[in-house]
This record gives C-alpha cells, structure tokens and sequence, in this order.
C-alpha cells in the first residue's frame, strides 16, 4: 500500500511538473519566435507591424553597409521558425483547455507565416492565392469579369450625369469631397463619436490613447502604428481626396473598435494577463492581419449600424465638412451598390501579381470596376507591389468576420450580442479558418 501511494505522489508530481514544463516550453517558444522575427524585421520595415515586448529581445542594429537578407541568415531563420514548427506540431494537448488550444493552433499558423515570408524574401515564387493560404490561412474567392459586368449595369442606372460610369462618379462624387482645411475637425468628430460608443460596450485598458497625423506619398489611404501601454499612432493620407464616407471609415478602421482596440486589448488580454509573448510583437504579413483588417472593416458596422450611421452623419459630418446633407441619402445608396464590387480589386491583385495583367492594364480594371481616378489607380497597384496579397484581407476578412459574429448570433437586431461576439474575436487567438 505504502508503495502504492508513493508510486501515485511521484507520478502526480511528475505530472505537475510536466504541465509546468508544457507551459515553459510554449513560453520559451513565444520567445525564440519574437526574437527571430525581430531579426528577419531588419531586412524589411514592413514585417513588424508593432512591437511592445522586452526590449532587450531586439537584436543589435545592423551595419549600414548592411545590402539585405543574405543566404546564411535566411538559411538560419528558416531553421529556427522550422525547429520551433516541430516543437508546436508535437505539442501535448490532453491538459489544454480550449483558450490554449487556440493559442496554439494560431502560433502554428504564425510560424507557418513566417518561414514563408522567409522564403519569399529568398526569391521563392508563389501564385497569388498559394500565397494568401501560407501568409494568411485563407482561400481568396475567385470573380468573373462578368459577374463585375452585371454589378456595373445596375450602378448605370442609378448614377447621374452623362459620360462613362467612372467618369460620372468622379463628377458626382466631388459634391462629398471634404475641405482640405476642414478634414481635421471633421475626423476628430468622428473617432470622438466611435470612441465614444466603442467605450459604452468596452473597458479599453486605463490611459489608451491616440495622435493622429496626416501624411503624404504613401500606398496606402490610413495606417495605425501601434505603440505599445494602450497607445496609437493614427496616419491619414491626404495625397488624394478624402470623401465624407472615409471620416467614419477610418475612424473606425484605424481607431475605435479598429486596429487601435484590437492591439489594445490583445496587449491587455494575452500579453499582459496570460503572459503569451509571442503576441507582443504584430507580424504584418501573418494570419493576425486577417482578422485585423476584417475586424477592422466589420467595426465600422458594429459601432455604425444601418441608419446610425446616415443620421449622425447628416447631424454632425456633413455640416462640419459644410457639405449638403439633403444629399446624403442618395450618396450612400450609391456607396451600397459601389461596396459590391469591392473584390474587384482582388482580381485586378491576382492577375497582376501571377504576371496575367500589366500595371497599366490593373490601372485600368481599377478604374473601371472601383472608379478610382487613373493616378489613384496606379497609386493602388504601388499597394499591389508592396503588400502583395495582403488585399485579400480587408473584405474577406471583413466577410469571415461578419459570418462569424452573426453565426454567434451577433445579428444586426441583437446589437448587444454583435458587440459582445466581436469582442471575443479582437481579444482571443483566431486565424480565417478558425472562424469558418
């Protein structure tokens, strides 16, 4: 009997020290896999989106004569993020509870990210969608030209004026332009609004906060440079017009219930309560980047749903910007029917990036089923080259997102319920497959 209950203590202690060694070896792996990443981030100022973790984990700075990635250290990197893959794939998982279990199948998914990005640095060529599935764990749908077509045919007999649809909407869309000299009153009522409803549903972390800067020569519309302790650095770009619509979209997008609150409260939740590390660094080109953006995007729906929107916009915006606000009615039926050609703007990535369609022609197809303006167009496949098949992100992000929510039953008529479900999305481990 003795033998018997000195048997059971030593495997019960034998078994507590196993689960605390299955936590260190998480732990330990967050750690390498910060630290590799940080090392690879020198190679391209785009990997790391945002960093809050010790400081002496970044590495020394590289020597300015220092001419990129070479083969040793791509080599190093690549079997660094590979040790730390088979380490995960051999994981034990009968004691983690369900929490844990995301948070390991979404490091897999990371890591998965990072070798490939490696690899693509490296020169390895992939098609664009083979691309989209390694970096960010999601399948792009595919579009016909025609099914564009068809969209195109409806917004013609809706859209005034004379002249080609682009051109018409170009014309129109100039009466919603807002004053250069008054976008910054404009978009500070906005994010004051979307803060302020974001907080009604959230206690956001003590003292998060944002500065907001408008900028120039960037391909992109809007960033938000996460700082770390609650903190956003908000950029808006003012190289091209800035319509009325956008004020709530990037308020939203970028700061509240956007990028802002997603880092705010993954900072918060995994890093500071739970102690995951290898959330403290935001890989950019990474599965975390499609719930971002498409949390993101769907925020602008959770904060602003349906007519919400359209009267505070009539209310506050359109007089601010000193805009007709008669007419908003109208311009957002229009935006509607623009909104469903947004995966236009997918294909024309697709066919450019698999080398099926020249920078000029992906200008075109812009202008023609986004009706951006030419310079814009040629400004968006600048985004194209950089990003690469990071555009997938935004509206099938949005679209899983939102999938997602109302499958939870976060339904527009249970707006509370639609809050408390895309809380759980911005504060807990989800990559796209995760949330189909």
């Amino acid at each position: 009997m003795i033998l018997v209950l000195c048997s059971l203590l030593l495997w019960a202690c034998s078994t507590s020290k196993e689960t605390l060694s299955q936590a260190e070896n998480m732990d330990a792996l967050a750690e390498r896999y910060v630290k590799a990443l940080l090392q690879l981030g020198q190679y391209d100022s785009d990997i790391v989106d945002a960093y809050y973790g010790p400081e002496e984990w970044k590495p020394a700075p590289l020597a300015q004569d220092n001419k990129g990635l070479d083969s040793l250290t791509a080599n190093r990197l690549l079997q660094e993020f590979t040790d730390i893959q088979q380490s995960l794939r051999n994981y034990p998982t009968d004691t983690l509870e369900e929490m844990e279990k995301q948070r390991l199948e979404m490091f897999q998914k990371q890591v998965l990210a990072a070798k490939t990005k490696v690899e693509l640095m490296q020169g390895k060529v992939l098609s664009f969608d083979q691309e989209a599935q390694l970096l960010y764990d999601a399948t792009p749908p595919h579009y016909s030209q025609a099914y564009f077509d068809s969209l195109l045919k409806d917004i013609d007999k809706a859209l005034p004026g004379k002249g080609s649809l682009p051109e018409r909407w170009t014309a129109y869309r100039t009466r919603f332009e807002i004053p250069k000299d008054k976008l910054d009153t404009v978009f500070r009522a906005a994010i004051a609004e979307a803060r302020k409803r974001t907080k009604k549903h959230y206690n956001l972390p003590p003292g998060e906060n944002f500065r907001v800067e408008y900028v120039t020569d960037k391909p992109w519309s809007g960033y938000n440079y996460f700082q770390g302790n609650g903190y956003s650095l908000i950029q808006l770009n003012t190289d091209f017009p800035i319509y009325i619509e956008r004020a709530i979209d990037l308020a939203c997008h970028e700061g509240y219930p956007g990028h802002h609150v997603f880092n705010a409260l993954l900072e918060q939740k995994l890093v500071n309560e739970l102690g995951w590390k290898e959330y403290s660094i935001y890989p950019l080109f990474s599965p975390q980047s499609l719930i971002a953006e498409g949390s993101a995007n769907y925020g602008i729906e959770v904060a602003f749903p349906g007519e919400e929107r359209l009267a505070f916009e009539k209310e506050v915006l359109f007089p601010l910007a000193g805009l007709n606000a008669a007419e908003a009615g109208q311009y957002y039926s229009l935006l509607a029917k623009i909104k469903q050609l947004d995966f236009a703007g997918n294909e024309a990535a697709r066919l450019y990036l698999d080398g099926k369609m020249s920078r000029e022609d992906a200008a075109d197809w812009l202008v023609k089923y986004n009706f951006y303006d030419k310079g814009k167009a040629l400004q968006r496949t600048q985004f194209f080259d950089r990003y690469r098949s990071y555009v997938i992100n935004y509206n099938l992000g949005q679209k899983l997102v939102r999938q997602y929510v109302e499958a939870h039953g976060g339904t527009a008529d249970h707006p509370e319920k639609r809050w408390e479900v895309f809380q759980e999305i911005l504060s807990a481990p989800h990559t796209a497959s995760m949330l189909e």
